[in-house]
């Protein structure tokens, strides 16, 4: 469609609402005009009767209506600027209006519709017989309006909307562009003035006389924040107090060492006014600041995982703190079970001031700043004097044990070592055997009697007594340095009190037999239980089960790691030639991976098909697991069976899989 000539236009206005209406006519001879839509259109709309109440006399829709809106809620910042002869002539807004195209003839052919509708009904009905029915009336009486029910009123829609249906449209007649009157009203966008002396408004600065035209909004200025919440300003940041600097850099960062600090606070800052001011929002820990509990987590606050509230947040907070002042490592588990509280805060306790290691723990995020212990000692010894009175209310509040209060380096220090070197433990082997003489005895004969030997064995004597020696060369022997921790009177391997008899040259009759049986009974379950397991790992699980053995069980008779390693290939299990990444830091027991082959259930070949996988890649994708099972098995393995196999055999870490026990941090 194409708007006819502008002179085809009336135009009404309702001057307090600032709504303007616009009718323009529309050409209905143009070839783009499409005139059975048009014609369809007034039809809908007027029905085929025409009175002076039809929207369109025609028969055509011949005009559109535009409405107006707001364009703008404020314009005082707006002018209409009019170039002339080199001059700027600006005039100030009251108003800007955008005229929109309106559809309220669309409305007027709906009422049309319906209402031929209802005439139809009612004409069906009409030839029905007529029936004067009594009808009953209920009459009901208004209440009295309260004046918050007549406040409601008012500033609903509908009220709104009827007052503005009151106001009556005020017609207008419409100018052309070159008529003499429009020329007229246009000669006011243009100052009168000629010479600066009449215009004083104008003998101004240039940067006056901006501000005047831009003044500043009052709005933005009441919005603008004090200081940055999130994304801090540095420029911003410095024109707060230092100590509103300090407790906004805390807050956002939480750890950080004093020399860092002092470079974000800009060059001239005095490093003793920061030491008075970071002590009253952070707690000095291994050197670094960490900012203090209660300035995350403000008095009235709670818990978003938990609801629980600030205060019992600040003390498991602390807690953290204050174990992180005596080790460098934190165990989850352990804070958990201490606070009480749940998962989700512990972790963001630990995350404040922490990176997680696998299959070690938390460590503290940034390493011990010992120039700073070294410049300030008043400093550290009077966070020590406040650590000291946290750790005494942490004790009333959870009933700490005597562990929990002594570090781990400590009670390492504190223990008996367990591990000696050799000569020593030689040494050590022959006075344990001259104190136990008769005991050893009793134990040789009680042996010697098991096994029905007829074979005849010397007399042992004290000074023939030596310890078992495996070349280097071809069996390297267990290492078991550590796992040595646990005080269950175990030396190497072998109980302290239990006889040696075993390690004196080699094991007599049948107890080799026995020995292997055991050991494979050991490998055999373990490895249907694991079903991947790396050296280091199945030695540690090794440990632990002879811990749990009583004394003189015949696994103590010494078992190396190349015994250990020949059974395991001997019970069905194969060597994993996993590539690890060059710069790996895995020792040589981590890099030997072993897996059960065949365990005898349905699952076999999904799980080899996984190990021929990781024999050529160090991790992979879920859905490249996927598609590999899919393409071997020959069926498509729904999410369940997937999960079994890599629950067995795998570990997920970054959204990568990898083998039990070959994730490096």
């Amino acid at each position: 469609m194409t708007y006819d000539d502008v002179t085809h236009l009336s135009a009404k206005i309702k001057p307090k609402q600032q709504k303007v209406e616009l009718e323009m006519a529309i050409d209905t001879l143009n070839p783009n005009y499409c005139r059975s839509k048009g014609e369809q259109i007034a039809l809908n709309v007027d029905g085929t009767c025409t009175d002076e109440t039809s929207t369109y006399s025609s028969k055509l829709m011949d005009k559109q209506t535009f409405c107006s809106s707001q364009a703008a809620s404020n314009v005082s910042r707006y002018a209409a600027a009019v170039y002339k002869k080199g001059e700027l002539h600006l005039t100030p807004l009251h108003g800007i209006l955008q005229l929109r195209p309106s559809f309220t003839y669309l409305d007027k052919a709906d009422a049309k519709h319906r209402e031929r509708e209802a005439a139809n009904e009612g004409g069906d009905s009409s030839q029905d017989e007529a029936e004067d029915d009594v009808k009953q009336i209920t009459v009901r009486f208004s209440r009295p309006e309260t004046e918050q029910a007549r406040q409601r009123r008012v500033q609903s829609y509908e009220f709104l909307q009827k007052r503005q249906a009151e106001e009556h449209w005020v017609h207008l007649h419409y100018y052309g562009l070159k008529d003499s009157r429009s020329e007229h009203e246009r000669q006011y966008l243009f100052s009168q003035g000629h010479g600066l002396a009449e215009n004083t408004e104008l003998i101004k600065s240039p940067s006056e006389y901006l501000m005047m035209l831009m003044p500043p909004s009052v709005e933005e200025e009441s919005e603008k924040p004090m200081a940055p919440s999130n994304v801090l300003s540095m420029a911003q940041l410095r024109t707060l107090p230092l100590a509103d600097q300090i407790k906004i850099l805390m807050k956002n960062v939480k750890v950080m060492p004093f020399a860092n600090l002092m470079s974000l606070l800009g060059s001239g800052t005095d490093s003793t006014a920061v030491l008075r001011c970071i002590q009253q929002v952070a707690m000095l820990v291994q050197g670094n600041w960490v900012v203090k509990s209660d300035v995350l987590y403000p008095k009235d606050t709670s818990s978003p995982h938990s609801g629980v509230p600030a205060e019992v947040l600040c003390r498991g907070r602390d807690f953290v703190m204050w174990k992180f002042t005596r080790d460098r490592w934190v165990v989850r588990k352990e804070v958990a079970a201490v606070t009480k509280l749940c998962p989700e805060d512990v972790k963001d306790f630990l995350e404040h001031m922490s990176v997680a290691r696998i299959n070690k723990g938390w460590e503290f995020m940034l390493p011990y700043d010992e120039d700073f212990v070294k410049k300030h000692p008043d400093i550290v010894q009077r966070q020590h004097m406040l650590w000291m009175g946290i750790q005494a209310k942490l004790e009333k509040v959870y009933n700490l044990l005597k562990e929990h209060l002594t570090p781990k380096n400590q009670e390492a220090q504190s223990g008996h070592p367990l591990l000696v070197p050799g000569e020593q433990r030689v040494n050590m082997a022959k006075a344990k055997v001259k104190q136990n003489y008769g005991q050893l005895e009793k134990e040789f004969q009680k042996q010697k009697a098991e096994m029905k030997s007829n074979d005849t064995l010397a007399k042992m004597d004290v000074s023939s007594i030596r310890i078992k020696e495996e070349p280097v060369s071809d069996e390297e022997p267990m290492d078991t340095s550590a796992y040595e921790g646990m005080n269950n009177g175990i030396v190497n391997g072998l109980h302290r009190e239990d006889s040696m008899d075993s390690l004196n040259g080699h094991l007599p009759g049948g107890c080799i037999d026995r020995v292997t049986q055991e050991l494979k009974a050991f490998v055999s379950s373990t490895f249907k239980k694991q079903f991947v397991l790396t050296l280091s790992e199945l030695k540690r699980l090794f440990n632990l089960h002879l811990a749990s053995l009583p004394p003189g069980h015949t696994l103590f008779s010494g078992i190396s790691d190349k015994m250990l390693q020949d059974m395991v290939l001997d019970t069905g299990c194969k060597q994993i030639l996993v590539p690890f990444p060059p710069q790996t830091a895995a020792s040589p027991d981590e890099l030997k991976v072993y897996a059960l082959w065949e365990a005898g259930d349905t699952y076999d070949q999904h799980r080899q098909v996984l190990l021929e996988i990781f024999s050529k890649n160090y991790r992979v994708r879920r859905n490249v697991i996927q598609n590999q099972l899919s393409q071997e098995c020959g069926e498509d393995l729904n999410k369940q069976e997937v999960d079994r196999v890599l629950k067995d055999c795998c570990v997920s870490y970054g959204g990568m899989w990898y083998l039990k026990g070959t994730v490096q941090s």
